[in-house]
């Protein structure tokens, strides 16, 4: 079950990184295509796409890339529940509910917002209950106020019967987790040896942190020049600034603590990297839509057959076009958009396209 893989990289000279064992969850590697329409309509750089979101059917989007690491060490420690939080209609939550009943896992779920009626289930949230999955709902503010003590208690809760857990985090962004995107940057240079180009510049939606923090640290180990650019759905520059520091030191930290690659300089990684985000284009905040961003997804789907959604990707592709739009790109010839999926997240805002 498990696949053992190493990443080449340059780290003052080339050398192999070794990484942990991963479950094979996804489809990989996953297509590259240029939006050769859009591009023309908007006269900037040429718009290339990642598409992440064919990772798999429901184990789609990017979280399936992380969970590969993180649901191997669940299993290499023995869990039989795993527990894991977000949005009510988060990406994550539902991929790693199925993921973990694929694996013959229990899963229990502690969602934020407003708990639907049991027959008005929709999107990611419907599929969670069909996963299996235990779920909690809690209202935003008792959520953010006591998520952590939520998850402590579950724990201690499925112990008393018996029942190891293990917690992931939200979008599985942490010292596991960002593997899945270190690695996905090999693959993603590979992609640009065989088409013959390179983009000036990548670009993806950020949200938990961990998709950028793997982009961009991936990039970095690999001295490619590729500068990485999240466009915040929630939080501001500072935030990630600080979010994929601390992802990226606590990977150091778990995997690199001492020895020859700390004297290869992993250790003091976290501050070389240069981590770049937009903040524009987020709106009144976390998954609350505006009449712009609807229209850039209907745009993108009429004319690509690219479906985006309002929390993630279509946020940041709205903001990949108004940037170009700008003239803010003017600099580049080919940028590239990570596709990080969310197709399911669409459907809670079908009112918005009718």
């Amino acid at each position: 079950m498990h696949v053992a893989v190493a990443l080449p990289i340059v780290v003052n000279a080339m050398t192999l990184l070794p990484t942990p064992d991963k479950l094979k969850l996804a489809n990989l590697p996953t297509p590259i295509r240029p939006l050769d329409r859009l591009s023309e309509k908007y006269g900037g750089p040429r718009i290339w796409l990642k598409c992440d979101d064919q990772t798999g059917s429901v184990l789609s989007g990017n979280k399936i890339r992380k969970l590969e690491f993180c649901l191997a060490d669940a299993l290499e420690q023995g869990a039989q529940m795993i527990i894991t939080c977000g949005g009510l209609q988060s990406n994550h939550c539902r991929a790693t509910a199925l993921a973990a009943a694929q694996l013959g896992l229990q899963s229990h779920l502690v969602l934020r917002g407003k708990k639907p009626p049991d027959n008005d289930a929709d999107g990611n949230y419907l599929l969670d209950k069909l996963s299996g999955a235990a779920v909690s709902v809690y209202p935003p503010k008792i959520y953010m106020e006591s998520l952590p003590g939520l998850i402590a208690e579950l724990i201690e809760a499925y112990s008393s019967k018996g029942i190891k857990a293990y917690s992931i985090p939200t979008g599985a962004s942490n010292a596991v987790g960002i593997w899945g995107y270190i690695t996905a940057a090999e693959e993603l240079l590979a992609d640009f040896k065989r088409l013959s180009f390179s983009p000036d510049e990548i670009f993806c939606a950020t949200g938990s942190g961990g998709t950028q923090a793997g982009l961009t640290l991936g990039m970095h180990l690999a001295g490619a020049k590729v500068p990485v650019t999240g466009f915040a759905v929630c939080d501001d520059n500072a935030y990630f600034d600080q979010k994929v520091r601390q992802d990226v030191l606590a990977w150091q930290q778990r995997y690199f603590p001492s020895g020859a690659y700390q004297d290869r300089q992993l250790a003091g990684i976290h501050t070389d990297l240069k981590v770049r985000t937009i903040d524009r284009y987020i709106g009144a905040g976390y998954a609350k839509g505006y009449a712009e961003l609807y229209s850039s997804i209907s745009e993108v789907a009429s004319l690509e057959g690219v479906v985006l959604d309002p929390v993630y990707t279509g946020k940041a592709f709205h903001g990949l076009l108004s940037e170009i739009k700008l003239g803010n790109l003017s600099h580049c010839s080919d940028v590239l958009f990570l596709h990080t999926g969310g197709v399911f997240g669409l459907y809670p805002y079908r009112s918005e396209f009718i």
